[in-house]
């Protein structure tokens, strides 16, 4: 107890965050192998919503069948009915799967035309400035957490080093514009992995968490994809052949379980830096073995990447920040 009568929020312990660091960048590193994927979806059905809607029905599906098959699923969904009728925890923190849908839209719909590094560098300009505010707000279950001097240095190198990586494509004024999509999807990153932690936390099952991040997210891109079809029509292409072109899906519910796992040990910026440093390795290797039209991975791609990495080091291995907090209000006399 503090002085004040408050119980101290407890410290986060460096060997879970340097655990959950190295399970955030592996993630990562899923999530630009789904980003090439529901790209390449996107192409083929000439429609990004369209692949978005694919993509997050799919493993939607998958969840249906895994949650209410499994005790802990079971459980998780009992114990989110509970808390959100004690109040616990409120409706709008179990509206993550908004911010999931777009980004996985701004893939099918940019992808093919950015390639997977400059897509990258749009999300993570978002998500590390966005990251920052979420976890001074105390939006995520970990409470407000200061910025630290390595949490900001942290925040800056990972920049930085995706503006070295991509260099060479930022002259380019019709790849910028289109970057504003997933600039404004990463802006959305941070806040989902905040909320989607809460219902973790509620729920005591980070499959349940997901499950509820993908119901949201489904309903959102049907209702987006309804829309566009009674004003553009039905989409121009046809469903591929390919099975590895539906596994974005399956990739996503991989990542967003980790992240409302992980979330409690890391704070939202840590959890978002290392998921940038798997994010840009990923992406230079699949812009290095195997290119598109829209990949122009050069040496400075590769020490971005390099810098990325460090960047990640530096805010993780850095003195724990200490949860802000409030002084209870005094006794009435």
């Amino acid at each position: 107890m503090t002085a004040t009568g408050t119980a101290a929020p407890p410290t986060l312990s460096t060997t879970r965050r340097i655990a959950g660091t190295g399970l955030a960048t592996a993630s990562g590193v899923a999530v630009a192998v789904q980003s090439r994927i529901n790209g390449e979806l996107g192409v083929r059905l000439a429609d990004g919503i369209a692949a978005a809607v694919v993509s997050f029905g799919v493993g939607l599906l998958v969840l249906l069948v895994l949650v209410p098959a499994t005790p802990g699923g079971r459980r998780g969904l009992a114990a989110l009915r509970a808390a959100l009728r004690d109040g616990s925890l409120r409706p709008w923190q179990c509206l993550g799967g908004v911010c999931g849908a777009f980004l996985v839209a701004t893939q099918g719909l940019t992808i093919g035309t950015l390639g997977v590094a400059v897509f990258t560098v749009a999300v993570v300009a978002g998500q590390t400035g966005s990251s920052l505010l979420v976890d001074r707000a105390g939006v995520g279950p970990t409470g407000r957490q200061p910025v630290t001097p390595n949490r900001l240095v942290g925040a800056v190198l990972t920049v930085l080093a995706v503006l070295l990586a991509v260099g060479d494509r930022l002259g380019d004024p019709g790849a910028l514009a289109l970057a504003l999509l997933p600039l404004a999807a990463g802006v959305g990153i941070a806040w989902q992995q905040a909320v989607n932690g809460r219902v973790r936390g509620a729920a005591g099952s980070a499959m349940t968490a997901t499950l509820v991040n993908f119901t949201v997210g489904t309903v959102a891109l049907l209702a987006t994809f309804a829309v566009e079809v009674a004003v553009r029509g039905r989409p121009a292409g046809s469903f591929p052949a390919e099975p590895w072109l539906y596994v974005g899906g399956p990739i996503g519910i991989v990542f967003i379980a980790l992240a409302a796992a992980i979330v409690r040990f890391t704070g939202v910026l840590l959890l978002g830096l290392a998921t940038i440093a798997g994010q840009v390795v990923g992406a230079v290797l699949l812009d290095v073995l195997l290119p598109t039209a829209a990949s122009h991975p050069t040496p400075t791609t590769l020490l971005g990447a390099g810098l990325t990495l460090v960047a990640v080091l530096v805010a993780a291995l850095g003195p724990p920040p200490r949860p802000v907090i409030r002084a209870a209000p005094p006794p009435s006399p």
